[in-house]
């Protein structure tokens, strides 16, 4: 199986016994080395020493006026957004410790672009030595923004920062004749499919080929495969999912989005409310999860199925969540 996602900094972490991953200064030094941190030419003195001392020690605790002492106020931020990010990953020990501690708490407070690369690195640890194109390019949803294009019953899933680029390949030039009317280059994305899939070990940081999420069509299936293995990576706990086109459970009794319009669009459902029809066609997929030992559900909803979905905006854009299913599942214990 080829090596993939390699800027992800999954080679600079070490796993620990139970197969996370455990915080090492290589890693921690990857963040000092991205350029809203590197030192500059105007860079003064006090940023330097700083950034010399972390690069020498990642670890070393950093008190607030040795901050101040930074000339630029961006740099100033940079660091204490980074500091932050930081001692959260040593308290934690791992990467995912750190991205759950992040939602047990009241408030999300770090940017989201930890929070991706967070998602991005431990997906890459779930998916390590398993030779499936498919899933890997369905991993990410989880952690980067797609555009559905959907056309005669088919749903493909494109990179939204590539098929933006693609759509708009004139720039400035491009957006004046789009708002002109004048069509434009058409969006052309590879679609994986079970004979091409070996493509993607190539392209898996070009973000340039689409997922076809048509039910129930191989990429759906590889979907949920890693959904499951998701679950079972951080709650130790075995799932099974799979697409369905409708719920028909007269004890419908638990469900989750794996996205905000999926959340809302499923309790808009359940309450019986009226969902306009253009609102519901956001809905592109629905999933049944059930756990492989019912036990570990809470009593009151033990052995029943819990309902997945997964929408778009009404701009087709899929932001996924996939925090919820490590939040919102209906466990009997903290896992």
């Amino acid at each position: 199986m080829p090596d993939f996602w390699p800027n992800c900094g999954f080679h600079l972490l070490e796993r620990d016994e139970a197969g996370h991953l455990a915080v090492t200064d290589d890693y921690l030094r990857a963040y000092l080395k991205r350029p809203e941190l590197a030192p500059v030419e105007e860079s003064c003195e006090a940023e330097r020493a700083l950034h010399r001392q972390l690069m020498d020690d990642p670890r070393a605790r950093i008190p607030a006026p040795k901050i101040a002492e930074i000339a630029d106020g961006d740099a100033r931020d940079n660091y204490r957004v980074v500091l932050d990010f930081r001692d959260r990953l040593l308290v934690a020990g791992t990467v995912e410790g750190c991205y759950r501690a992040v939602y047990r708490d009241d408030s999300v407070t770090l940017p989201a672009l930890f929070l991706d690369q967070m998602v991005h690195v431990i997906l890459r640890n779930i998916l390590d030595g398993t030779p499936h194109p498919l899933r890997a390019r369905a991993a990410e949803l989880f952690f980067r923004e797609q555009t559905a294009m959907i056309q005669d019953g088919v749903i493909l899933l494109g990179d939204t920062d590539t098929v933006e680029m693609l759509s708009a390949p004139y720039g400035d030039l491009g957006r004046l004749v789009a708002e002109a009317g004048t069509p434009l280059k058409r969006v052309e994305m590879d679609v994986l499919g079970e004979d091409n899939g070996d493509i993607y070990w190539d392209r898996d940081e070009r973000h340039d080929t689409a997922l076809d999420l048509t039910f129930p069509r191989p990429g759906l299936d590889a979907f949920c495969r890693v959904l499951e293995s998701w679950v079972a990576h951080f709650l130790e706990t075995r799932v099974r999912i799979q697409p369905v086109q409708k719920i028909r459970d007269e004890h419908w009794v638990w469900h989750l989005g794996l996205d905000a319009e999926g959340s809302a669009l499923l309790n808009d459902l359940y309450d019986g409310a009226d969902v306009a029809p253009d609102r519901l066609e956001r809905l592109l997929n629905l999933f049944r999860l059930e756990f492989e030992d019912p036990g570990l559900m809470r009593p009151d909803v033990a052995g029943r199925p819990v309902y997945l979905g997964l929408a778009m905006t009404a701009e087709k854009k899929v932001r996924m969540k996939p925090q919820n299913l490590l939040v919102n599942l209906p466990l009997a214990r903290e896992s």
